[in-house]
């Protein structure tokens, strides 16, 4: 914004380092102050036309890793507006389109997965925006009147004027949580996160960041026909399936429990309907070793059903920090899994065998509500009879009555003692316990979830874990797995969301009646009807008590490990039973392998091929 022009060639260097998450092209535009940079995946039908940045008009200039789901509604609405040529539009032209109609605001018309930075030269103005629930990540840094940016952090890393200094709280997070609690700060101090369903603009004036989304309040529907409720619920899934398709050769991402062989069920059937070839593919990670484990069972029954095939990854040879020095395990920000290769090594295989995964993320969270909350409410609201013929119903299907003549139940006043958490680690670095009052975070985060009378109390919890607590999706993203493949989450569609928190939590939603419903005849029976069921053991665990695991009792720690840990007083790994102590001992040592592969900063430069 001091009017300097932009460097051409770091532009240029920058872009060509994100070359292995968009190997099909890779391309820059730049015109006096502002430049953009794209490297080009391509995952869509649609994709082959697309060159990027891009312009509608030559003054407002986008680059963008974007799928825009519901389009039909989209292109309603903007050709409405007087917005033409929309019939062929690709997913970051629609963006385009959206705010040359509605300017910021266009973020509010907008769904799907989506980061994007847009310059309007007429205006001066640079705004970028992330999606509702950050499944695409997005990076930036001020440089006094700059700002750098990028959907890949150690992109941004490599612009020479943005120190590398860690952000020691992020740090600390980590090894008391496992992850970063600010979502709106990375590992690196000068680095900044945009958070999920944000939005940034960047002007003369300075910079600004405004939440444009808030995770929908309860607003229950109610049906005349119990089967309206399970049509309707199929008829937004396969939207919500449909529009994450787009393309012939999908992977999915499958246990065998109900959410991702419901995706799979769901997605086969809707590319068997377009009548055109495809490819399909199931992969399942599964232990047959370790410790009895029954997902093989189920996830090879449904896919046999649904005729796909799969590749099953049996993980139990996978050993604590296995290969942990190569590059292939270098991550951008410090990894809590002492078993990583287990998920490189998925990634890879899982961008071998093609370019789009889907998963059944986050059916856990918003289908699997108490029925408590809802019970209290319609009690709260003098709705005896309502409640009255639901608790009927609640005895029917769940075999029990309801509220079994205890007042607490209806009331939430109960007294049933907490378990205890985990131990404060004493281990941390004084110093670092001092600086930020960590026990008082500590205390702080340990405390239960207050669901402050919502009816739909489980799926709040999911969504702020999602958004509020930690980076998760970044998990997913090839700027972290380092490979060219595209996670996508059916079961986070906002229209999907919506209206499965309209439904009333009995039954619907008590252990996922309403998708087990829409599933009948659809999935093997056994898949159906399975309840929720975690892995039945800890693989860490496990492998901590192997005679080969002692070598992590004489670990060495890199320079910069003892700023924040006090490595005398570590408890020794090998030594950990209890599941909960050995996911916490264990994190020192994964942040000492980060930091010993955080190597400097290296721009790596190679032809370049870009339209102007």
């Amino acid at each position: 914004m001091d009017g300097a022009a932009v460097d051409r060639s770091l532009l240029l260097e920058m872009t060509s380092f994100m070359a292995f998450r968009g190997p099909d092209a890779q391309e820059v535009w730049a015109e006096g102050r502002a430049g953009l940079g794209h490297t080009l995946l391509r995952t869509t039908v649609e994709s082959v036309r697309e060159h990027q940045p891009s312009s509608l008009d030559g003054q407002v200039w986008i680059t963008a890793d974007a799928r825009i789901d519901g389009q039909a509604e989209l292109k309603r609405e903007l050709s409405a507006l007087g917005r033409t040529n929309l019939a062929a539009a690709l997913d970051h032209e629609l963006i385009l389109h959206a705010y040359h109609a509605w300017g910021e605001s266009c973020v509010e018309h907008l769904i799907g997965d989506f980061a994007f930075a847009i310059w309007d030269e007429p205006r001066q103005k640079l705004f970028c925006a992330r999606d509702h629930f950050g499944v695409k990540p997005f990076f930036y840094a001020q440089l006094g009147q700059s700002i750098v940016f990028s959907n890949t952090l150690n992109c941004v890393r490599q612009h020479p004027e943005i120190p590398d200094e860690l952000d020691d709280l992020a740090i600390a997070d980590f090894l008391l949580f496992g992850a970063n609690k600010d979502p709106a700060t990375t590992s690196f101090a000068h680095i900044k996160r945009l958070r999920a369903g944000h939005a940034l603009s960047f002007t003369q004036q300075g910079l600004k960041v405004r939440r444009y989304w808030q995770f929908p309040t309860d607003r229950p529907v109610e049906y005349r026909k119990g089967g309206d409720y399970t049509k309707r619920f199929m008829e937004l899934l396969e939207q919500a399936v449909n529009d994450r398709l787009r393309g012939d050769h999908i992977g999915i991402e499958m246990s065998g429990g109900l959410d991702s062989t419901s995706v799979a069920a769901v997605a086969k059937s809707l590319l068997v309907r377009r009548g055109t070839p495809f490819k399909m593919h199931i992969q399942t990670i599964v232990y047959d070793r370790l410790f009895h484990d029954d997902e093989r069972k189920f996830a090879s029954m449904a896919a046999e059903v649904l005729a796909i095939p799969a590749d099953i990854i049996a993980a139990d040879d996978y050993q604590l920090f296995e290969n942990a020095d190569e590059p292939k395990m270098w991550t951008p920000e410090p990894d809590p899994d002492p078993v990583l290769i287990r998920s490189v090594d998925t990634y890879q295989r899982a961008a071998r065998a093609g370019r789009v995964m889907l998963t059944g993320w986050e059916g856990d969270g918003f289908l699997n509500e108490s029925p408590k909350p809802y019970f209290r409410q319609l009690l709260a609201n003098g709705r005896v009879g309502r409640f009255l013929f639901e608790a009927i119903g609640y005895a029917i299907t769940q075999r029990k009555f309801v509220p079994s003549g205890k007042w607490q139940w209806l009331t939430g006043r109960t007294t049933i003692p907490q378990s205890p958490g985990p131990a404060y680690p004493d281990w941390i670095d004084p110093d670092l316990e001092r600086r930020f009052d960590l026990k008082a975070r500590w205390n702080r985060y340990q405390q239960p979830y207050s669901s402050r009378g919502l009816v739909s109390a489980n799926a709040a919890r999911t969504a702020e874990a999602l958004t509020e607590a930690s980076p998760f999706f970044d998990y997913f993203d090839p700027g972290r797995t380092g490979c060219a493949v595209e996670y996508r989450h059916p079961l986070l569609d906002l229209r999907l969301l919506d209206y499965c928190l309209s439904l009333p939590p009995h039954p619907w939603r008590i252990h996922k009646h309403v998708l087990r419903e829409a599933m009948r005849g659809k999935l093997p029976e056994k898949v159906r009807i399975r309840p929720k069921t975690g892995l039945a053991g800890y693989p860490y665990l496990e492998l901590l008590s192997q005679p080969d695991a002692r070598w992590l009792d004489d670990f060495v720690a890199n320079d910069g490990l003892n700023r924040y840990v006090k490595t005398a007083g570590m408890p020794r790994p090998s030594t950990l039973r209890d599941p909960e102590a050995a996911w916490i001992g264990l994190r020192p040592l994964c942040l000492n392998i980060w930091l010993g592969n955080r190597r400097p900063k290296i721009t790596i430069n190679s032809e370049l091929s870009h339209d102007t």
